[in-house]
Order: structure tokens, then C-alpha cells, then sequence
């Protein structure tokens, strides 16, 4: 037996009208992101965090924050520095919150950018760097840019923009069945609309008449 709050909650689902339901979808799309894409735009920002947090442990491990700052952003070196991998990491950051979440852009191109930019990159330096003989962290540090970058892009393709596609659909459908819709006006009812004649009264003197007719015809 349905519960009395989800008697009322499909109640008043079917009795929104299409107008109303319209104007929801509307305003929601112009207050805020969807929740998809909003899960996107926070597995971005961990995406940034993670590799900070990586690198700072990086920093600590092989000799002191302060030293190896001063070793790997004043004094960068291609082939031994984690400072670029950082600066992949913000690239990511600011290029796709910028796109999909200020701009809520609906397309693919500017993951695409990002994830080519960042694949191309470490795999390079991956080839040509010394990363692989600094220990754990010349491992860690690439492998893990790599997996996050090519998980934004899935999420983005896999989850985000069909979803958003669905529910885009969805309101338009919703639009073309108002625009079929006839549009029902409650007026007020006329007095007319409720009238009925008075009953007469019992053996009035019509009635009592109309039955003496017949009798004066056969007289």
C-alpha cells in the first residue's frame, strides 16, 4: 500500500500543470549547473588538489619544502623537476572550470584540449626526463596526472553531456506538448447555468383545473 507521502507527491506531479512545469525547467537551468556536471567540476577540483598534495609530499621527502622550491621552480630543470607536472595539473583546473563551469560549455572540444595537452606532455617527459630513476614519486606523480586527466574526459563524455542531452530533450518535449495544449479557462458560472423552474404546488388550482377540463368535455 503506497504510502500517504507519495499519494500526495504523485498527486501534485500530476496536477502541476504544463505551464508551470516549464517555467521549473527553465529556472532551473538558468540558477545553477546540473548535478553531473557540478560532480565534474568537483572530481576537476580533485584533481588539483591530489597532485598538490603529491607534490608537497614530494617536496618534504627529498630534502625540505624550502630547498627543493628553491631547486625545482628557481632553478627548473625539464629533466628532474615535479614543478611542471603542477603547473599540468592548474592548467587542467582553470581551462575546465572555466569552460564547463563558468561558460557551461556543452561540448567536448575544450576536455579534449586538456587531455591531449597532458598525455602528450608526460609521455614525453616520462621519455626524456630522469623522473623514473627519483624513486617512488618519478612514478606516482606522472601515472597519476595521466589517470585523472583520462577520467575527466570519461566522465565528461560518458556521464555528463548525455545526461544533459537527455534531460535537454526532455524539456523540449515538454515545451511542444504546451505548445498542443488548449488552453482551459475557469470562468465563473453563469445563474442561468443553475436554474431550474420552481415546482408548483400541490393541487393548485391549475392542476385542479387541468383535471376538470377533460371531465367538462365528456358533461
Amino acid at each position: 500500500m503506497d504510502s500517504p507521502c507519495s499519494s500526495r507527491g504523485a498527486a501534485s506531479l500530476s496536477s502541476t500543470p504544463i505551464p508551470g512545469r516549464v517555467e521549473s525547467y527553465e529556472g532551473g537551468d538558468k540558477k545553477c549547473i546540473s548535478d553531473v556536471r557540478r560532480t565534474f567540476c568537483l572530481f576537476v577540483t580533485f584533481d588539483l588538489l591530489f597532485i598538490t598534495l603529491l607534490w608537497i609530499i614530494e617536496l618534504n621527502v627529498n630534502g625540505g619544502i624550502k630547498n627543493q622550491l628553491n631547486l625545482e621552480v628557481l632553478h627548473y630543470n625539464y629533466r628532474a623537476s615535479f614543478f611542471d607536472i603542477f603547473l599540468l595539473a592548474v592548467f587542467r583546473f582553470a581551462a575546465l572550470i572555466l569552460a564547463y563551469a563558468v561558460c557551461k560549455l556543452r561540448h567536448w572540444w575544450a576536455i579534449a584540449v586538456t587531455t591531449a595537452v597532458s598525455s602528450a606532455f608526460l609521455i614525453a617527459k616520462v621519455i626524456l626526463s630522469k623522473l623514473l630513476s627519483q624513486g617512488a614519486f618519478g612514478y606516482l606523480l606522472p601515472i597519476t596526472s595521466f589517470v585523472l586527466a583520462w577520467i575527466e574526459t570519461w566522465l565528461l563524455d560518458f556521464k555528463v553531456l548525455p545526461q544533459e542531452a537527455e534531460e535537454h530533450n526532455r524539456f523540449l518535449s515538454i515545451m511542444s506538448a504546451a505548445d498542443r495544449a488548449p488552453l482551459l479557462h475557469h470562468g465563473h458560472l453563469s445563474d442561468g447555468q443553475f436554474y431550474s423552474p420552481p415546482e408548483s404546488v400541490a393541487d393548485s388550482d391549475e392542476e385542479l383545473d387541468d383535471k376538470h377540463e377533460p371531465e367538462k368535455g365528456l358533461i
